[in-house]
């Protein structure tokens, strides 16, 4: 009887294995419609077959701005704030794959390729970047400065790896072996020069204070500075502190 009960567990632990790997990507991408007009700020991105949408505001001059959002947000509702912090710059916001119109299904090997490509379009106007990412999309911003000349870097309620938030998640499996979209930021820090802003939610519910410590103290010290928004996870873009944060470093000479 023994034997039959762990024969059992074993094999309902195994299928259950099997179920998140399988659907593992419906726990990580939650993609949103682009709530503005079908050509308010509008933009498009071509990269081989897959057509992206855009949010741009356009500004002309050597300066531009670079936003990957979170797993569960539509960005164009976010360009409010970047438009006061970033007067002089031109904005530009990424709809993943499936995201806001986009054509695909969001991965992290093509988002990081579409965040790549869609900086040397940018590059090509702009010699002067600053790359924002938020929650997912600051392991998307902390990649692509890894392997483009980003003038400066923001890092919003940033996380070192989604491994370790996914095994707090799930602590009874193997999620490690189990996960393929890592997003292991840390990975990437060794090779990062630019100026970094990690700007930390004071009450996130989603990213634990512990993995944006681990990754701010992965950096030599005095690359980057540290702010606190007293906010959660998901209203740190509505305080005014944010904003200020991130025009301050912006005038950093």
């Amino acid at each position: 009887m023994l034997t039959l009960i762990l024969t059992l567990v074993a094999v309902a632990y195994a299928g259950f294995c099997i179920v998140l790997y399988v659907t593992q990507r419906s726990f990580q991408y939650f993609p949103t419609p682009r709530r503005l007009g079908p050509t308010e700020m509008a933009g498009t991105y071509q990269r081989g077959d897959t057509l992206l949408q855009l949010t741009v505001r356009p500004h002309a001059g050597p300066g531009a701005v670079l936003y990957f959002g979170g797993n569960g947000e539509d960005v164009s509702s976010s360009v409010a704030p970047l438009i006061a912090a970033f007067p002089g710059r031109e904005i530009v916001m990424l709809h993943y794959r499936g995201y806001g119109g986009s054509a695909g299904q969001p991965t992290e090997a093509d988002i990081a390729l579409d965040a790549q490509g869609l900086f040397d379009e940018v590059h090509a106007r702009h010699a002067d970047i600053i790359v924002i990412g938020r929650s997912l999309g600051s392991g998307v911003a902390a990649r692509l400065a890894s392997v483009r000349p980003v003038a400066r870097l923001v890092l919003v309620t940033p996380y070192d790896s989604i491994v370790g938030i996914a095994q707090r998640q799930f602590p009874i499996f193997p999620v490690s072996w189990l996960l393929i979209d890592k997003y292991e930021t840390w990975r990437y820090v060794p090779r990062i020069t630019a100026p970094v802003l990690i700007l930390r939610a004071e009450h996130d519910e989603l990213i634990p204070a512990s993995s944006t410590e681990a990754l701010r103290a992965r950096f030599p010290a005095g690359q980057v500075t540290t702010v606190v928004v007293p906010a959660d996870h998901n209203s740190i873009l509505d305080e005014p502190q944010y904003v200020h944060a991130l025009a301050a470093f912006d005038a950093r000479p």
